[in-house]
Parts: structure tokens; C-alpha cells; sequence
């Protein structure tokens, strides 16, 4: 499928009855939710896509502020907001045990929906029964999560000043940064990554969404404890040369989290489903083979 073809192929939703929502839907069987990263969209997960859909029912979206979704200026962006987005998302498409598949911010957002799921055990409120997770490199432990300049400006009182200077040629220096140097994103690729962030206006609310990182630290406790005690089967694929969160978010990992399975890939950076979809598709269909034994 081509960028094109993913955008027009598409469907929507109304969030909250007034936000139209861009999600892709394919293949049948048990269904994967797809949570994408900061700052791209949906379309990160188009290489591993077609060859999972054979197997699976699979649903990805763009979160509200990225990609082809609504982008509105006057909005209170959140992990929690988006967390009950995906909620939204799987009740309209009728889905109550869902497989999650996440990267860096989806990666919170992953966790956020975990501890919902935790808390709904506890008191026999299951709402939608999380059978697996598998995250991709993120701010896993906001202790381990290495912020670029340009992130670290963003979040700042400057941060609304900056965005009109958010070009392509800005994105895709910092993505040489944090990709691998043997698997760096095409030109094309770093065309339609900046198509998605600028389509309405997107990058004018980039101070907004960046304050993910904010929430990473209050909400810390909360997030990591469902590394701790998993409600459901877990694995960490992480390429190791992210500056981000690579080599050193995987160790950690491994040290702290009782029982990890992790999987590190020694060449990769922060876009392994980019950099290297069929390692990554041979590791999750691995991983899910596992937990059905």
C-alpha cells in the first residue's frame, strides 16, 4: 500500500461527536491495536501491515493532533485523553479484547490503557480485556528518557514561538539523529513523515502534545507499575541506537521489571518497524506464537 493509498483508503470516526479520527482497519481474526508515535502517525506501521493482516484483524489510528485526525488549537491535549480515544475507538468497532501494539508515545498511552485494565480487574469492571502488549522503543521510565533539544525547547515557555520554524529540513536532521546509520529514513519517507505533521496545521500545536513529557513524570508511579505487575503477557523490542530510548531503556528494563522479555536489536534506532520491519515482524509473530504455548 502507498502513502496515497493508505490516506485514501481510510475511514473516520467522530470522537466525542464532533472530532473526526483517521483509522485503518484489515484482515481478520484476533484483533492488534496500533499506537503510533511523536510526531508521525498510523502510516508508521504500514511495513509490517500487509504481511500482519493475514493473520490478524488489524486496527491503527492517528491520535487526536497527529496525522489525518482533527487538529483542533483549543484543546487540552493528554495521554489520558487519548487513552480514552482508543477507548472510543474499540467500543465503536465493537472489539472488547484487543492485542496492543505500541511505539513511544503510544507506548504511554499503552500503559495508561494497562493500569485502566489493572484497575477494572480489581473491582470485576472489565471494559476491554487486554490480552497482550508489545511496546517498541519509548519513555517507558521517564528516568531513562533522553530528550532531544528540539523536545526540550518545546516543552518549554518558548515552545509556541518555535513551531512556524518546525520545517522538513529541522525534522529530518533530527531524525538522522535518531535513526540508525545504516537504516536512515529515505527522502520519501522524511516527505511523508512531514506531509502527516503538517497536514491542517499540525505543527502549530506541536508545544501542546509535547507535554507528554510532563505527564511521564506525574503520572510516573501509575505507568510503570503496570511494567512491574503486567496484567498481560509483555515484550520489549527496543533498537539499541536510539539516543532516545535505546540500549540504555532496554537495560534498564531488564534490571527493574521482574521476568522481562526483552529483544534488542543491536543496528536499529528509534523506528524499528521502519528500520527493520521484517526482524520486527519475525519478533512479534515469535512473541505471540510464545504466549498461546
Amino acid at each position: 500500500m502507498t502513502f496515497s493509498q493508505w490516506h485514501q483508503s481510510g475511514q473516520y470516526f467522530n470522537y466525542k461527536e464532533q472530532y473526526p479520527v483517521f483509522f485503518q482497519e484489515a484482515g481478520q481474526g484476533e484483533p492488534i491495536l496500533f499506537l503510533h508515535g511523536f510526531p508521525t502517525a498510523s502510516w508508521d506501521w504500514h511495513k509490517i501491515w500487509e504481511p500482519l493482516a493475514q493473520n490478524y484483524h488489524l486496527i491503527a489510528f492517528d491520535f487526536m493532533g497527529f496525522g489525518y485526525s482533527a487538529k483542533p488549537k483549543s484543546y487540552h491535549y493528554s495521554i489520558h485523553d487519548q487513552a480514552d480515544l482508543a477507548e472510543a475507538l474499540l467500543q465503536h468497532l465493537g472489539i472488547q479484547k484487543p492485542h496492543i501494539f505500541a511505539h513511544d508515545y503510544g507506548d504511554t498511552v499503552g500503559q495508561e490503557l494497562m493500569a485502566r485494565f489493572i484497575e477494572r480487574k480489581e473491582k470485576s469492571r472489565e471494559r476491554f480485556d487486554i490480552q497482550s502488549m508489545c511496546y517498541l522503543n519509548g519513555g517507558l521510565f521517564p528516568e531513562q528518557h533522553q530528550a532531544r533539544p528540539i523536545q526540550k525547547a518545546l516543552i518549554s515557555p518558548l515552545g509556541v514561538f518555535l513551531t512556524p520554524f518546525l520545517n522538513k529540513k529541522m525534522l529530518d536532521k533530527n531524525f538522522k539523529q535518531i535513526f540508525g546509520p545504516n537504516t536512515q529514513a529515505s527522502p520519501q519517507e522524511i516527505d511523508e513523515f512531514y506531509t502527516l505533521i503538517e497536514h491542517k496545521g499540525g505543527k502549530y500545536i506541536f508545544h501542546k502534545l509535547i507535554r507528554y513529557m510532563a505527564e511521564r513524570k506525574q503520572y510516573r508511579d501509575r505507568w510503570v507499575n503496570t511494567l512491574i505487575h503486567p496484567p498481560c503477557p509483555t515484550r520489549l523490542i527496543d533498537g539499541a541506537l536510539d539516543p532516545v530510548s535505546g540500549r540504555h531503556l532496554a537495560e534498564y528494563y531488564l534490571k527493574v521489571i521482574p521476568h522481562p522479555d526483552v529483544v534488542i536489536l543491536n543496528n536499529i534506532g528509534h523506528y524499528p518497524q521502519t528500520e527493520a520491519p521484517e526482524e520486527v515482524l519475525e519478533l512479534y509473530q515469535k512473541f505471540r506464537k510464545k504466549i498461546k504455548l
